[in-house]
């Protein structure tokens, strides 16, 4: 039986795998992602570099920690006109974030990797466009009531799955990559190398 471990403390991409019926451990993988990001940034990388970037040392790193098993590792960066958000830390943040975000298209850029025995053996990167519509700040204070404090842990500060699907007009992309993981892609690698069954 192949092991399987998500490198990630995400409820929504191990509740994806598991839900699409891949059997997976989920270990948080702690790299100092803020201090990459930053680097990165500096150094003039595109949001896709630094998702895909993020996502590889995730899995080398618990791969170094689980090396008898098959580590798949995932990031998600939000940039709206090159800017990149991270997961808002309170209240006041997350209002900040969605006012930033009020009556403009941002993208959703989501990396995934896997890790086997020392080596890459496989990534993709998916990018969906999200335009989140006027909204007004009576809404939005309702909004974050309803929301709750759940959506701290959403890059930008909402779940499209749940009541944040209202502060959109347009979401072009796939729906998987929105929440945070390739999933399509991720399974046909596992089912065409005998991990699921074909």
């Amino acid at each position: 039986m192949t092991r399987l471990i998500l490198a990630s403390s995400s409820k929504a991409r191990h509740s994806m795998l598991t839900n699409a019926g891949v059997d997976c451990e989920a270990i948080a993988s702690m790299i100092d992602e803020d201090g990459y990001k930053q680097s990165m940034k500096a150094e003039g990388a595109s949001a896709a570099e630094a998702a895909e970037t993020l996502a590889e040392m995730k899995a080398l790193r618990m791969y170094r920690q689980q090396p008898d098993g098959i580590v798949i590792a995932a990031d998600q960066m939000l940039e709206c006109n090159g800017i990149w958000f991270d997961k808002p830390r309170d209240r006041d943040n997350t209002r900040a974030q969605l006012h930033a975000l009020r009556g403009k298209t941002h993208q959703l850029v989501s990396a995934a990797v896997i890790y086997k025995e020392g080596s890459r053996i496989w990534g993709t990167i998916d990018t969906a466009h999200l335009t989140v519509r006027n909204f007004t700040d009576e809404w939005l204070e309702d909004y974050l009531d309803a929301a709750g404090e759940e959506i701290y842990n959403c890059v930008g500060g909402y779940q499209l799955e749940g009541i944040g699907a209202q502060l959109f007009t347009e979401v072009r992309g796939d729906y998987f990559t929105v929440l945070g993981l390739p999933l399509l892609p991720l399974i046909g690698f596992l089912r065409d190398h005998g991990i699921l069954k074909a």
